[in-house]
């Protein structure tokens, strides 16, 4: 099957090489890239970091020499990132942002301190204020930035990938498009409510996803 990905590199390589050994074609076009932000970090009362993105970890690592620090990531995907990028005590999440705060909320050591979560300027999620209710000191600060592409479906495509909820949006605003779609959860498959065919997956990791095509 010739299954279009959305998703930004770096990530969609990875994606496109997991769909060959498949025996499915990717078309790679993503609707989204990251852009870093010109950022100063503050790490003045900070204990631990917090990324939902390897766009997060590489904007941050790229602005801060900083890695001594434990850091919470939202699933292992984002763990791989973080460990490329020279951090040592990694403790990874159950792959969306309510279950990165619950993990944070429930880790048996103190790492003292705020938590600092460096994200999107506009996050999918309310990291922040799930762990605020939960009684953890936390701030964020925008580290990069999503835009759209503007890219539009490659000719053959039989179906395509959503890996996250601004994806979604994207696909949904593309005029008559209405592909099968394999969406990484719920939230990213909600813009598309109104396609024929859309299903996410049973856990917000891409194993999952992709299970979606066997």
């Amino acid at each position: 099957m010739k299954v279009w990905v959305t998703r930004a590199e770096p990530g969609a390589s990875r994606t496109a090489e997991r769909l060959r050994e498949m025996g499915h074609e990717p078309l790679t076009a993503p609707v989204l890239e990251g852009l870093r932000l010109l950022t100063e970090i503050d790490l003045k009362g900070v204990g631990s970091l917090a990324f939902t993105s390897g766009n997060g970890v590489r904007a941050f690592a790229g602005m801060n020499p900083e890695r001594g620090l434990p850091v919470f990531a939202v699933g292992e995907a984002t763990a791989r990132a973080v460990r490329d990028a020279g951090f040592g005590i990694i403790i990874s999440g159950g792959g969306d942002v309510a279950a990165l705060a619950r993990t944070i909320a429930g880790v048996s050591f103190s790492p003292g301190g705020e938590v600092l979560f460096a994200g999107a300027a506009e996050p999918a999620g309310d990291l922040i204020g799930d762990l605020t209710a939960r009684g953890v000191p936390a701030r964020a600060v925008a580290v990069y930035e999503i835009l759209p592409t503007g890219a539009q479906p490659p000719p053959g495509a039989e179906a395509v990938l959503v890996h996250s909820p601004k994806a979604g949006g994207m696909l949904a605003a593309i005029e008559g498009l209405d592909l099968p779609a394999f969406c990484i959860s719920p939230a990213a498959a909600a813009p598309l409510a109104g396609w024929t065919h859309v299903r996410a997956a049973a856990a917000p990791t891409e194993a999952d996803l992709l299970a979606l095509l066997s």
